[in-house]
């Protein structure tokens, strides 16, 4: 008979925990026969005293066997995706996703919503008319078998027991623990069938890991762990010091999208971290004997127009409009106030307080404070300045896309206080820091 009170006793106390108590322990979350404080007194335990790898494997197993597990074997190539920790600007899934799947890779992406300061792949993909981001099970695999992806959000059946467990962490002050982020992330995607699987984890002033050791420790922890789990996974540390696109928002960072596809615009360091990942994505998928050829392959993608026609038949397969790539500007709701932010002194942009900005989208309405509050598809911020960007006093750094002149005027002063500036311009940084695992 289960007694959560000793494996909660047992992990307190620091001792390593068999797998058959932890898949006990997560049945019964699921099923709801042990309390709230009991789950809380285990997440606890977990994050004072960790978990070693074989642990953290079965939490994961545990998790994604609470409920359905997908299954991609009648696909005619490998079933891959990739996972983002969260940043600023972050609209890679919207441009990878149909790069890759150009590449003769299938992506059954299965996306988040904004979480903190950090926006969501599904609030993004929201703010096109008529797009279903909650399809039913067969529509979504009809997309996937058609147009080689499809970004969707989770359904209430992929990893039940994440679910309950990670509402109980977020009340209890247990999210910043490795081993249950590591089996969070990975129960999920487990449960998604993927042959393999890729993490882009952000560092830096505008990640939930700020520091590069916490980074590096995550993607190892998440690497060893899925290894063990079955799972190919490899990981890529990328800069979130700044933001990634220069559009930071939802209905904007969808029109930065779609001008990357179709090369109106790619920004620097946007461009430079999707094709890192593509490359990772198509090596371990193996459809390109090496990053070299993978990234050549994921550039052509992109420059021949099949990437983003793959976009627009997503778009177009999911409820969207069919014209989607052509009128993307029609389509999208634009907010009725725009301004700028200008540049309080001249000099170089030196230093970006990348949270700020992500907590500007929120504030005027783009994200959430509590989460049953709507999203604002339209407000965000555009043209915002790179670290290394030349400015003369009164040059705007960015601009404000906003509801109402008070949520303006409180953005500007918010976007205002994050730039720092210089005499000397500053070293730029490769937002590709390093790989991990593979």
């Amino acid at each position: 008979m289960l007694l959560p009170q000793e494996i909660i006793r047992r992990k307190r106390d620091g001792h390593t925990l068999d797998a058959a108590d932890i898949t006990a322990f997560i049945n019964a979350m699921s099923s709801g026969s042990i309390t709230e404080g009991q789950v809380a007194a285990f997440a606890m335990a977990i994050f004072f005293n960790g978990m070693k790898r074989d642990e953290a494997v079965a939490l994961t197993l545990a998790m994604r066997d609470s409920g359905d597990i997908l299954d991609w074997s009648d696909l005619p190539g490998p079933a891959v995706d990739k996972h983002s920790t969260g940043g600023v600007g972050d609209n890679v899934s919207l441009i990878l996703a149909p790069i890759v799947a150009a590449c003769g890779a299938y992506v059954p992406m299965i996306s988040g919503r904004g979480l903190g300061h950090t926006g969501g792949t599904l609030d993004k993909m929201d703010s096109i008319p008529g797009y279903r981001s909650q399809p039913d099970n067969a529509l979504f695999r009809k997309v996937v078998h058609e147009v080689g992806c499809a970004i969707i959000g989770q359904t209430a059946n992929l990893a039940p027991a994440d679910k309950r467990f990670y509402s109980i962490r977020d009340v209890t002050a247990t999210v910043e623990s490795i081993p249950l982020i590591t089996a969070s992330i990975l129960s999920k995607k487990l449960s998604a069938g993927l042959n393999a699987l890729v993490l882009d984890v952000k560092s830096g002033n505008g990640a939930f890991m700020t520091r590069n050791r916490d980074a590096v420790s995550l993607a190892e922890s998440i690497v060893a762990v899925a290894a063990g789990a079955g799972l190919t996974t490899t990981a890529v540390l990328t800069d979130m010091n700044e933001p990634l696109a220069l559009a930071a928002g939802n209905a904007v960072e969808v029109r930065n999208a779609v001008d990357f596809l179709t090369g109106d615009r790619r920004d620097t360091r946007l461009e430079a971290v999707t094709l890192a990942l593509a490359a990772e994505m198509l090596v371990s998928a193996k459809l390109a004997p090496n990053h070299k050829a993978a990234t050549d392959k994921a550039s052509e993608a992109l420059s021949s127009g099949k990437a983003a026609e793959i976009f627009g038949r997503m778009v177009a397969g999911l409820g969207g409009p069919t014209d989607f790539i052509s009128r993307t500007r029609h389509h999208l709701a634009v907010a009725p106030i725009t301004r700028e932010v200008k540049a309080a002194q001249a000099g170089y942009v030196a230093d970006v307080d990348t949270r700020a900005v992500g907590v500007a989208v929120v504030t005027l309405g783009g994200g959430r404070i509590r989460p049953q509050d709507p999203i604002d598809h339209a407000v965000g911020i555009t043209a915002l300045q790179p670290i290394g960007a030349r400015m003369e006093e009164g040059e705007p750094i960015a601009l404000v896309h906003a509801r109402t002149d008070a949520d303006a005027a409180a953005a500007v002063r918010v976007i205002q206080a994050a730039y720092g500036f210089s005499e000397r311009k500053p070293r730029t940084v490769n937002p590709v820091l390093r790989r991990v695992g593979g």
